[in-house]
């Protein structure tokens, strides 16, 4: 079996793919980076060669993070329990004090730092720099947990301009000063909203929307924003699934042209999405 591609393959995957650069340079697209893809050393060595290559050829790329893994670690660490509510994480001031540490210090620089190493030009940032994300307390009962009031564009388009990559921490604030945990896949959705993006891409761990969950072959491929609300009544979406699409519809609500959910496992998942016609996951459109 041929394991190696000649010099003319290669030249013809290329010229294949010059559609879609074309389609997407100068194009915003959002990435919300998390899971399995986060997780895995060679996995996320190849998510950063994706997105360093997608900025050279000129796709403004945003790379949103969460961190939930490493916040649980840290608080095991300092002795503190974690709770959670309808799988949001119940916090208090000190545990928004644990996640702002982490996530914008921890886990961001070191998604900068390897963009860095792959050649890629990344400048990290949290929701509290600039005012970036602006949000008020969701629900007294969960503390700390933030719900958005508005996203000011202005710290990231600055970034575009330098041809740099953001790099964002789910963390925002209000203007008394107060830091509150931000949900990753809703804070990508709406960066992506008020950033008029292309693409919302969200990585997770499934291959997207299954007609049957344990059967990967039943990937549906693309639905509308009303054939995915009547997935939701057939209980097709159901489970973790459910807030993923919602965040998707919320995003195309609020001006992004699709968004995509798509198996983050796979190697180099977000250049098949967007430079082959083939695609990966789910696609969602209006």
């Amino acid at each position: 079996m041929q394991t190696e591609f000649s010099n003319a393959e290669r030249a013809q995957v290329l010229v294949q793919a010059l559609p879609n650069i074309k389609k997407y340079t100068g194009k915003i697209v959002v990435v919300k980076y998390g899971g399995n893809a986060m997780i895995n050393e060679d996995l996320k060595q190849q998510v950063m060669e994706d997105i360093v290559l997608l900025n050279l050829i000129g796709v403004k790329i945003v790379l949103v993070h969460g961190g939930g893994p490493e916040i649980s670690e840290m608080m095991d660490k300092l002795g503190k329990k974690t709770e959670f509510v309808n799988g949001l994480r119940v916090t208090d001031a000190e545990t928004a004090e644990i996640a702002q540490m982490v996530l914008s210090g921890k886990v961001n620089k070191s998604l900068v730092n390897l963009l860095l190493k792959k050649g890629g030009n990344a400048i990290g940032l949290s929701g509290v720099d600039g005012r970036f994300i602006e949000a008020e307390m969701k629900d007294e009962k969960l503390g700390y947990v933030g719900r958005i009031t508005a996203i000011n564009t202005d710290p990231v388009k600055g970034l575009f301009e330098g041809h740099y990559i953001p790099v964002v921490a789910t963390v925002g604030c209000d203007r008394e000063g107060n830091v509150y945990n931000i949900n990753g896949d809703t804070a990508a959705a709406y960066i992506a909203g008020a950033l008029g993006a292309e693409r919302l891409i969200m990585m997770t761990d499934v291959a997207g929307i299954l007609r049957d969950k344990d059967d990967p072959s039943t990937l549906i491929s693309k639905v509308s924003i009303e054939e995915a609300r009547e997935l939701f009544s057939q209980g097709i979406i159901a489970g973790g699934m459910i807030p993923k699409v919602e965040c998707c519809i919320e995003a195309i609500d609020r001006g992004v042209k699709n968004a995509v959910i798509m198996d983050g496992r796979v190697p180099h998942s977000i250049l098949m999405e967007l430079l082959t016609d083939e695609g990966a996951g789910t696609m969602i459109g209006a």
